[in-house]
């Protein structure tokens, strides 16, 4: 048993797999595809749950993968001890129908004994107490001494999750010696404490469960194990936990050295290393997959562990960003495994450092807050309303704001907390109606019948077509009359299906009795294509021959835009830099929105830029080429592919030129010239890293130059500009002369406050020494108000003024305080709170100046007359003589 390498680790075991006919797989993206159960793919089976259902056919019935994983459920403990952590590598092999237990137990002790030399007295084997059958096989043909051989219960080692497949499991533990034990003579397998540490997990999924605890035999059952990458390496590199695991250490050796902390020389600031060091891990490899910071999903998870590791930095006193720079030895001791690291370093790197400034900008002043809070908090609960400014205000995740309260022995109010958060939600989503549309078939509608639509559309316009289902109302009919509306499912079609941001076409399905126009199509999981149609003409029929044709001039325009979008992006990448990627986009035929990661708004010279380069390419006449091949060989043709997803063996690759070559299932234009002009409408900011840019193309220009020219024609006719060209120039004069004018009407307010307040003084009443004035004026700016306020306050400084100006129906109410005035305890905030709640309204502000607004309009008479009562109650309260 030698001393091997996290990295040698994981080679050794895949490379052993493949030497049993197991087909090596690469680690799926951490964000799951076509799974709404999970946020985080936290397993080594959970990306292939479809190969075990039955719902997709395996590339191979014999399979291995080393899966990245992330689970955060016990994410307050990571660091506090250092067991827990959020990132880890799963080790396992599979068998869909395949082999089973035999080889299965066989090839793991042959990995452990012979492959890697674990001497055989430090291994015990656990089985579940009623599989006689794995008890034979481990003791009878593997040659596992009994000895070393435990039954367990169903809780330990029996696999299932309510109904559906199940079945017993067999666990493999290393004996860590008697010095990790509790001393018991009973020591043994099972114990609580550190002895003997499960490795390696093997699933014997034989049974199905009807959900009552009724098991039936699977015809074909089926293997999955796993076993922790990070726990291997710490049997054979002779280490207590994964902090100690060699990559793992070169990642928190470079944290102590950017803050001069070193591990295992304080207990409180070795939390804080571990927490660094596994969220950094956690987070370099999910934005690596395509997860963006942001509040919701998994972007909050990211945001999150960010965040809190930032916070431990300046537990540890170093208040600079530093994450990103940890980030790189992340990287670089990762890349050989997952190459898509290297691909992305300068996105993952950047965007580390973009969230750690943003957070820096609101850190302290957060937990400045936050202490005076709690401080000031009169039970040992921290208010939803508190937590949810800070939250709201300050970037802090409430897991954040409860971990640092906790220390403090407090707590959150969290259904006050959730409550705020779900007022705020609804506002949102109040805000976007229309996003949403209703399910085009049920979740009952059964299709497993109907074989996967060919796609013609590539090639064709139109093409005859079967009639292969109907669906209305969820539901499978067999006709669809005038008039009535549903989906067609048809044998081939040459309508493109939405997806990859590509709108779905339409047309129309056609034959001599019927006419269909087709609104809209989509395609479910299993690539049977939707066509969503009004029934215009006679009656459909399963079986009936129908010609199936798009409308040629929408699907024009939409293959310009999605050529031009490719185009757009090898732009933005030249440009700006190869950090930029495809973050989301829309292809339509009027336009296309195109999103992507870039951290800082394009400048007017850098869109000039990229439209020339884009124009460029178009005016270049570039062929453009769309081929299917394997995906090694697209790789090798430098074929960009979309953040995040995940690809089979066979892909679509379309090539302009050689100035952009990307994965695509898109329609595209055969000559970069078909495009005719390029032009972009806006770009702006969508999230935290993500900028969006709409465009035009074609006649979309045309249309975009017709409405920009119409607004300029408006503009040099209400000017009085007969040449266009001197709009500019005209505006610039218009400019001018208002900012004149209005510093002349600023210079003539001044003179009218002055005017004002010295009238004002002559009416002004003395209560007690204390000079108070309380009048309303009719149409005066809120700035002529405060100024009278301020020369009031300031000629006299025992002045309490109290000013309310009406505006139509609105009503500002306007209270100073002079400092003589404040020295004795008046405040103008506590004044002119009092004064705006007679005419129903609220505000306050400062103890010099404060501002309240009013909807009342007829009671802004009792106000100003209740305003002299509230001073002088004020004045007596405070003793003032």
């Amino acid at each position: 048993m030698q001393w091997t390498g996290l990295n040698e680790l994981r080679e050794k075991f895949l490379s052993f797999m493949e030497s049993k006919g197991c087909l090596r797989l690469p680690s799926f993206p951490l964000i799951p595809k076509d799974d709404n159960s999970l946020l985080l793919i936290n397993s080594g089976m959970a990306p292939m749950k479809k190969y075990f259902t039955g719902e997709v056919t395996p590339p191979r019935k014999r399979v291995t993968t080393c899966q990245k994983c992330i689970r955060t459920p016990d994410i307050e403990e990571v660091g506090i001890t250092d067991r827990h952590g959020t990132y880890f590598e799963m080790l396992g092999n599979f068998s869909f129908g395949d082999y089973f237990k035999r080889e299965a137990t066989a090839w793991a002790w042959e990995f452990f004994t012979e492959v890697l030399e674990i001497p055989k007295e430090k291994l015990y084997v656990s089985v579940y107490q009623e599989d006689d059958e794995a008890f034979d096989i481990w003791t009878k043909e593997v040659g596992v001494e009994e000895s070393h051989m435990v039954r367990l219960g169903k809780a330990d080692n029996f696999w299932e999750h309510g109904s559906g497949p199940c079945g017993p499991c067999s666990e493999i533990y290393y004996d860590r010696g008697e010095n990790h034990g509790c001393g018991s003579p009973d020591c043994k397998v099972g114990c609580e404490c550190d002895r003997f540490m499960e490795v390696w997990n093997l699933v014997f999924t034989q049974f199905d469960n009807d959900g009552n605890n009724n098991y039936t035999p699977l015809a074909n059952p089926n293997i999955d194990t796993g076993m922790g990458l990070e726990r291997l390496a710490c049997v054979m590199q002779g280490v207590d936990n994964l902090f100690l695991v060699d990559t793992v250490q070169n990642t928190m050796k470079h944290i102590s050295s950017i803050v001069g902390v070193n591990y295992g020389e304080d207990d409180k600031k070795d939390i804080s290393l571990r927490v660094i060091t596994d969220h950094i891990r956690s987070t370099t490899f999910m934005i690596g997959d395509g997860v963006m910071p942001s509040n919701e999903g998994r972007g909050y998870v990211l945001r999150r562990l960010l965040r809190r590791a930032a916070r431990h930095g300046r537990i540890l006193g170093y208040n600079k960003p530093f994450l990103f720079e940890v980030a790189d030895t992340v990287i670089k001791d990762n890349e050989g495994a997952y190459p898509e690291l290297r691909d992305k370093r300068d996105f993952i790197v950047k965007l580390i450092e973009v969230e750690e400034e943003n957070f820096g900008k609101t850190i302290d002043q957060g937990l400045q807050l936050l202490e005076e809070l709690i401080v000031k908090a009169e039970s040992k609960i921290l208010s939803g309303d508190d937590a949810f400014k800070l939250n709201d205000t300050f970037g802090f995740p409430i897991d954040l704001i409860k971990e640092i309260v906790g220390e403090k022995g407090m707590s959150v109010d969290i259904d006050r907390f959730t409550s705020l958060l779900k007022e705020q939600k609804k506002r949102s989503r109040d805000a976007r109606k229309n996003a949403g549309a209703d399910a085009w078939i049920s979740e009952s509608t059964d299709l497993t019948d109907i074989c996967k639509t060919e796609f013609t559309g590539y090639k064709y316009t139109m093409s005859e077509a079967k009639v292969a289902a109907i669906v209305k109302d969820g539901q499978r009919v067999e006709t669809l009359l005038e008039g009535e509306n549903g989906i067609v499912i048809l044998d081939k079609t040459p309508f493109y299906a939405e997806s990859g941001g590509q709108v779905g076409d339409t047309g129309m399905i056609v034959n001599d009795n019927i006419a269909l126009v087709v609104n809209d199509t989509t395609k479910d999981p299993s690539g049977i294509f939707l066509h969503s149609v009004s029934v215009d003409k006679g009656m459909l029929q399963i079986g009936d021959v129908v010609e199936a044709e798009i409308d040629s001039n929408k699907r024009m325009n939409i293959t310009r835009n999605h050529t031009a979008a490719h185009l757009l992006q090898a732009a933005l990448r030249e440009l700006l830099g190869t950090h930029v990627e495809q973050a989301g986009q829309l292809v339509s035929d009027d336009y296309f929105r195109f999103d992507f990661t870039h951290f800082e708004a394009l400048t007017a010279d850098e869109i000039s830029k990229v439209e020339a380069i884009v124009n460029e390419k178009i005016f270049a006449q570039l062929d453009v080429i769309s081929e299917e091949m394997g995906i090694d060989e697209a790789k090798k043709m430098g074929a960009m592919m979309l953040f995040g997803e995940k690809y089979g063996d066979r892909v679509r690759v379309v090539n302009a030129g050689d100035f952009s070559i990307e994965f695509c299932g898109g329609t595209h234009v055969k000559n970069t010239s078909h495009i005719g002009l390029f032009k972009i409408k806006s770009e702006s900011s969508v999230a935290s890293g993500v900028r969006r840019i709409e465009a035009v193309t074609g006649q979309g220009v045309l249309n975009y130059l017709d409405s920009a020219l119409y607004v300029v024609n408006r503009c040099t006719d209400a000017l009085k500009i007969n040449n266009p060209k001197e709009l500019v120039q005209g505006a610039i004069r218009i400019a001018e002369e208002l900012k004149a004018k209005e510093k002349k009407i600023d210079e003539l307010n001044k003179k009218l406050a002055q005017n004002a307040t010295q009238d004002l003084f002559k009416n002004a009443q003395r209560y007690k020494g204390v000079r108070i004035i309380s009048v309303a004026i009719n149409d005066a700016p809120t700035d002529t108000l405060r100024d009278i306020c301020s020369r009031a306050t300031d000629n006299k400084p025992m002045t309490v003024i109290v000013l309310a100006g009406i505006s139509g129906d609105k009503v500002t109410f306007i209270c100073g305080c002079g400092k003589d005035a404040i020295a004795h305890g008046l405040k103008a905030g506590n004044i002119v709170k009092q004064v705006a709640q007679i005419a129903g309204g609220n505000g306050g502000g400062k103890p010099n100046m404060a501002m309240a607004g009013a909807k009342d309009v007829s009671k802004v008479d009792d106000a100003i007359i209740g305003a002299e009562s509230i001073i002088k109650s004020m004045i007596d309260e405070l003793g003032i003589e």
